[in-house]
C-alpha cells in the first residue's frame, strides 16, 4: 500500500494540477515528482521563470505564488513499482475532493498529468463530487515513462494550458 503527499496549496490557488499516485523516487524523497527524468519540476521552472536550481521548498512556493495546487487523485492503492498501469484499481482510495474544493472555491481548472490522472479522477471522483463549473484539461504525463511525445511539444501543452487557465501570461 502507498500513500500519495498533503497537497502544495496557498489560499490564492486557480489551478489544480492533479498527478496519480507519486511514484516510488517521489515516495522515498518525501516529496513530488522527485525522479530526476520527470519533466514536471522542470516545466514549471520554465513557466513560472525559476531559476533550475531552486530548493524544493522555494518551488513550492513559487507554484503556490502562481495560484497553482498540485496534487495527486489517490490517497492511497496498492502498486508494484512506480508505473500508472500498476496501480490496483480495486484498492484505490480518491483524496477528499468535495471537502478540498469546497475550501477553495477560487479553483477552476483541474489540470490532468498523464491518462491514469484523468481517468482516476473521473472512475473514483466524478461520481461524487459536482465538478460542471470547472475546466478539466488533459495533458501530456511528465512521467520519464511517457515518452511517445517530444518534450517541446509536451512544453507546450503545459504552456497553453496555464495561459488559458490565467496563471501564467
Amino acid at each position: 500500500m502507498v500513500c500519495s503527499f498533503p497537497p502544495i496549496v496557498g489560499p490564492g490557488a486557480r489551478v489544480l494540477i492533479l498527478g496519480s499516485m507519486p511514484g516510488v523516487r517521489s515516495l522515498q524523497a518525501g516529496r513530488y515528482y522527485a525522479h530526476p527524468q520527470n519533466r514536471f519540476w522542470p516545466f514549471m521552472t520554465t513557466l513560472l521563470g525559476m531559476a533550475p536550481d531552486l530548493p524544493y521548498a522555494a518551488r513550492c512556493r513559487r507554484v503556490v505564488e502562481a495560484g497553482i495546487a498540485v496534487w495527486d487523485v489517490l490517497a492511497s492503492c496498492e502498486r508494484d513499482g512506480s508505473l500508472d498501469s500498476a496501480i490496483r484499481d480495486d484498492t484505490a482510495k480518491p483524496n477528499d475532493f468535495d471537502g478540498f474544493l469546497a475550501e477553495r472555491p477560487g479553483i477552476h481548472t483541474l489540470l490532468f498529468n498523464g491518462a491514469k490522472a484523468e481517468a482516476g479522477f473521473r472512475r473514483f471522483v466524478m461520481p461524487a463530487v459536482p465538478v460542471a463549473d470547472l475546466t478539466l484539461r488533459r495533458l501530456p504525463s511528465t512521467s520519464p515513462a511517457n515518452a511517445s511525445q517530444r518534450t517541446d511539444a509536451k512544453l507546450a501543452a503545459w504552456r497553453a494550458a496555464l495561459v488559458e487557465a490565467g496563471v501564467i501570461g
